[in-house]
């Protein structure tokens, strides 16, 4: 019987999160440099709460994906894919060499991730989803008796959608403390930034009103992102909502500083930048953890 991996097996200093960080920021930038464009940016800029999430929060057993008191990571902004491949190749879920793959034709690793990949609880091409499900499962793992806990990722351009905010007011209804929502407010969707398009804010006061724990943090500072998370663990009786303000590309200047960034297409002679770049970001990293 699989027992899963829990938090006492995994990476717990902040010095060893950031290196894990820095891992998957370079098998993100190896698979989109195999297709010369996508969505780096966006990878980019979660890989620090995915270093938290799949390095030292949550239960899964890599060997037994159904397993079923494990954790569950629900990413509802499909596009993201390409950070949480990393995570899962790091986590054992995946082969590494499997992220040669990615946006090839045939390949388990689509630009836009399914449920026929390994790891993915759902589908989250179509945006808006991600929080009705989450919230069906926490419901359902409660029914079933387990401690399992729904971990879900969205986006703020997802707050646009009515659909959100319906789960949002039926996991406050049905106290599901179980819950963990990670609202990422990169202020850039498709169309320009959500304030242009439709605006969202106040992000934290509205989640506040609707009933939800809620905090606001960087969401590219490691150590900010796993006090939250303690933080919201010792919090009963309401779901958790962190919101999360990071940069797109971060790590790699060049493409936090463009004025569009959702979707990036890259020169061949610009990804030798974008990977010097990387470890020059790195550089105190590494000092920090010697």
């Amino acid at each position: 019987m699989s027992h899963g991996i829990d938090a006492s097996a995994k990476a717990t200093s902040i010095g060893s999160l950031e290196l894990h960080a820095l891992s998957l920021r370079r098998h993100i930038l190896r698979m989109a440099e195999r297709v010369g464009q996508g969505y780096v940016g966006q990878g980019l800029g979660i890989a620090d709460l995915l270093a938290v999430l799949y390095s030292r929060e949550m239960k899964y057993d890599p060997k037994n994906l159904a397993w079923l008191d494990r954790d569950r990571f629900l990413l509802s902004i499909g596009h993201y894919s390409i950070g949480l491949y990393a995570a899962l190749a790091e986590a054992g879920v995946i082969p590494v060499d499997e992220l040669d793959t990615y946006g090839a034709d045939q390949s388990r690793l689509e630009m836009s991730g399914s449920e026929i990949t390994p790891g993915f609880e759902m589908t989250g091409g179509s945006l808006g989803h991600g929080l009705g499900q989450a919230v069906g499962m926490a419901l359902g793992v409660r029914l079933d008796k387990k401690a399992s806990r729904i971990f879900n990722l969205l986006s703020d351009g997802e707050l646009q959608e009515g659909s959100t905010w319906e789960a949002a007011m039926a996991a406050a209804h049905h106290r599901l403390d179980h819950l963990f929502a990670f609202i990422d407010c990169n202020n850039q969707q498709a169309d320009g930034p959500p304030g242009q398009v439709l605006n969202v804010e106040p992000v934290q006061e509205k989640w506040k009103a609707f009933g939800w724990d809620t905090q606001r943090i960087n969401g590219n500072d490691i150590h900010a992102i796993v006090d939250a998370i303690d933080a919201a663990k010792e919090n009963s009786g309401k779901p958790h909502a962190i919101i999360l303000d990071t940069l797109m590309g971060k790590g790699v200047r060049t493409f936090e500083e463009r004025d569009k960034n959702h979707f990036i297409r890259v020169e061949p002679d610009e990804w030798r930048l974008a990977r010097e770049q990387l470890e020059e970001y790195a550089q105190p990293r590494h000092r920090g953890s010697a």
